[in-house]
């Protein structure tokens, strides 16, 4: 079986999606996208610095935006639901589970781009309310790590496993644990604009609940695995629920590896701007496949990848 995940904020890089709108149709393809959203993602995935894209309210429809591209591009077909075989999974990390949800089939790729814009403004405004942050705890034992966040009244917002979780919570608390860090364990400050997947985005989902109910859904085609708990979700209104409920819950991907074990995944394909998910499987799931797709020339692989792993 083979997994197909989408990555969330903080992966992306000026430029990442240069090579892709070389490819014929992509840029037009792109430009719809855009028009969705209302955000110029030609130019963000292309020219715009590293600040631009940063932006919370730029980085999130971009990272869709781009997991749609390359998911219309490895599937070779007319919607985005073709790269994923039916024998396979999807799973998103943070807001890459909207990118999850479209690849299911769940919403349609206008629908995604409506609801990650509104997101991403919505967080952004969210965050600018109270001076909040994030910080990745490395190492350590993580029943400690998960006791001394705690302790300092911090959120573990990203339990992403293989030694790794990030703290969220207000500034002064970030700093208290940098200054008393659980035993064997790293702390290093995130840049990002708030502290996500926390009680301070509570604002954004009732935004975000209010739009949703205009959303029209299907279930999905494919195996979904949510980043809420590591369940299989197969009733559409339950999934755009979680994606509402996921901006101030924190983000299990230590769960959703735990779960693509349990399903059997030999191997696992992370869509652009790849790296992340792939790192962290690399420690987590010894023996499993792994491709991380990053510029059209790992198209190829992935297809190949997806023929060798679909039962």
């Amino acid at each position: 079986m083979i997994v197909i995940v989408c990555p969330g904020q903080g992966s992306q890089t000026p430029g990442f999606l240069s090579p892709w709108l070389e490819l014929p149709g992509l840029r037009d393809q792109l430009s719809a996208l855009s028009d969705a959203a209302q955000v110029d993602l030609v130019a963000h995935g292309t020219t715009s610095d590293e600040e631009t894209i940063k932006d919370t309210a730029v980085a999130q429809p971009l990272l869709v935006g781009a997991g749609l591209l390359a998911l219309r591009a490895l599937g070779g077909g007319t919607t985005v639901t073709d790269a994923v075989p039916q024998s396979g999974a999807i799973a998103g990390h943070s807001v890459g589970e909207i990118t999850a949800a479209a690849g299911a089939g769940v919403l349609s790729e206008k629908a995604a781009m409506e609801f990650v814009a509104l997101r991403g403004r919505a967080m952004a405004q969210a965050s600018a309310a109270t001076p909040t942050g994030m910080s990745a705890v490395l190492g350590g034992d993580q029943g400690a790590v998960l006791a001394t966040i705690g302790r300092h009244l911090l959120t573990p917002a990203n339990v992403n496993g293989a030694g790794q979780v990030v703290a969220a919570g207000s500034l002064p608390a970030l700093a208290e644990l940098a200054a008393d860090p659980p035993a064997r364990a790293r702390v290093i400050p995130l840049k990002v604009a708030g502290a996500f997947h926390t009680h301070y985005m509570e604002p954004a989902v009732a935004v975000l609940r209010a739009a949703a109910a205009d959303h029209e859904v299907a279930d999905p085609e494919v195996t979904l695995v949510s980043n809420r708990d590591g369940q299989v979700v197969t009733d559409g209104r339950t999934v755009l629920d979680r994606l509402v409920a996921q901006v101030s819950n924190p983000v299990r991907w230590d769960l959703c590896m735990e779960r693509f074990t349990a399903l059997g995944v030999t191997a696992i394909i992370e869509l652009p701007p790849a790296g992340t998910l792939i790192g962290l499987a690399k420690r987590a799931l010894k023996g499993v496949e792994l491709l991380a797709v990053k510029t059209p020339d790992d198209l190829d692989a992935a297809r190949t990848l997806i023929k060798e792993h679909s039962a």
